[in-house]
């Protein structure tokens, strides 16, 4: 990195400093699609993402509990790893973690001021000003170098082609499954969705590739041709063999590209984790190389050592409380696969608060069969959706008679745990509740619930 420029802002002395300076920024929902920022900005920074190897992820659901997955592998085998994941559950320095360790307030601080100096140039130089997604992601990639790391693993904050980490030319571009969401900045299509997804996949990588439609199979095949990926299939090439669900969580078997490994313990629940385990296997095999199956011991003890925060996460007892960070119909139709799959809840109640510029009749239709009652909330973000306007489409789903409106998010827990501990007559199943529909009511709830673990 060369000399700090004249004229650059003030270092940030706390984090609650850095915070600001970031949010002060373009949000993350506001685009201009171009790497030319970002470029210019990690240029400055002496191209950081191209001092280690990496692991790009894309898809539209479970990438960040992939990306968890292969960290924890990727350690397991005494590799030091970066991971950049979006957004964040509680605090937004968990973003950007070391050896699994989100960096705490003093790093996060020493981060921002390392790459703050060079943000004002980029905002002179070009037509718009970075972004705050676009400054995180070069403090990330400024922050495994200086670390340093051995492998990034890196989670794209939306589609893949114009997003601000794909200045990286990952080893291995995984792949997880695509569905329709961010509509009105991807595309209406899940063949639009995934051209741009396709984007991740540079030239002579690997592409793991979680099973896909049709539609999207043929997109991602041609891209990997055009460039001269190699691609790996899941159901041809890796997969679950077998999955058993568990007591805190589920016992797996997974085929690998060079091996298979058989009852695996992963502490998440449902058949889409699973699936998810299988990519991160095969993410990893594809970076390490070689031809012979990795230890199994290994691999077992790392995949016991998998969290996810906010996804089908336990975090009270009596009544159960499980926040899922839910955001899309396919997101939620996994969820309720693995709700009716791993838990016996009577009555279960759900805790709803979504963003306003997402499906939210189709989120509520996934859950509808499994919920008994609804409780209609919104997170504290200008983004959230009205509670008044997301009851008005749940009275729809559900009928009027199983909808409750509780615009703070903390009565409504209080509300829906009060319908949980309900008198069932049932000995052997007990009520819970279910707070989804966003990762930022999510984040709320988890802080509100105990906070941190």
């Amino acid at each position: 990195m060369t000399d700090t420029p004249e004229g650059a802002p003030r270092p940030a002395e706390t984090f609650a400093e850095a915070e600001d300076a970031l949010l002060s920024r373009w949000p993350e929902t506001r685009l201009e699609p171009s790497l030319d920022r970002i470029r210019a900005f990690t240029e400055l920074l002496g191209d950081p993402q191209h001092g280690y190897r990496s692991i790009h992820l894309t898809g539209t659901n479970g990438k960040t509990s992939t990306a968890r997955m292969i960290d924890s592998l990727l350690r397991a085998f005494e590799l030091r790893t970066g991971r950049f994941t979006s957004p964040h559950v509680e605090k937004m320095s968990e973003r950007i973690s070391i050896d699994g360790e989100p960096l705490d307030d003093e790093g996060f601080v020493r981060a921002f001021n390392d790459v703050a100096p060079y943000t004002h140039l980029v905002d002179a130089a070009e037509p718009f000003p970075l972004s705050f997604f676009e400054t995180i992601v070069g403090m990330a990639y400024a922050a495994f170098a200086d670390a340093p790391v051995d492998v990034a693993v890196v989670e794209v904050g939306m589609g893949g082609s114009w997003d601000a980490t794909n200045v990286i030319d990952a080893d291995v571009a995984v792949v997880t499954p695509i569905a329709i969401d961010h509509a009105n900045y991807l595309g209406t299509t899940s063949a639009a969705i995934a051209l741009e997804k396709a984007g991740i996949i540079k030239p002579g990588a690997t592409a793991v590739l979680a099973q896909q439609s049709d539609e999207v199979v043929e997109v991602l095949l041609r891209r990997a041709a055009e460039v001269g990926a190699t691609v790996v299939r899941e159901g041809t090439d890796f997969g679950v063999i077998d999955r058993v669900p568990a007591v805190g969580g589920q016992a797996v078997s997974l085929r690998g590209l060079r091996g298979q490994y058989d009852e695996l313990f992963l502490p998440l629940y449902g058949a889409h984790q699973a699936q998810n385990a299988a990519a991160a296997l095969a993410a990893v095999e594809a970076l390490i190389g070689g031809d012979d199956a990795l230890s199994d011991e290994v691999v077992r003890e790392a995949f016991a050592a998998t969290t996810s925060p906010g996804r089908l996460e336990v975090v009270r007892r009596s009544p159960t409380i499980v926040l899922d960070a839910a955001h899309n119909p396919a997101g939620a139709e996994a969820t309720a696969a693995a709700l009716e799959d791993s838990f016996r809840f009577d009555p279960l109640i759900g805790v709803f608060g979504v963003m306003g510029d997402k499906d939210a009749e189709g989120l509520l239709a996934a859950f509808e069969p499994l919920l008994a009652h609804v409780v209609i909330t919104q997170n504290s973000t200008a983004r959230a959706m009205p509670a008044d306007q997301l009851a008005a489409t749940a009275v729809e789903v559900f009928g009027e008679d199983r909808v409750t409106v509780f615009p703070r998010l903390a009565d409504a827990i209080d509300q829906a745990a009060a319908l949980a501990e309900a008198d069932t007559g049932d000995a052997l199943s007990s009520g819970a509740v279910l707070v989804t529909g966003s990762v930022v009511t999510v984040g709320e709830a988890r802080l509100l619930l105990g906070g941190r673990k």
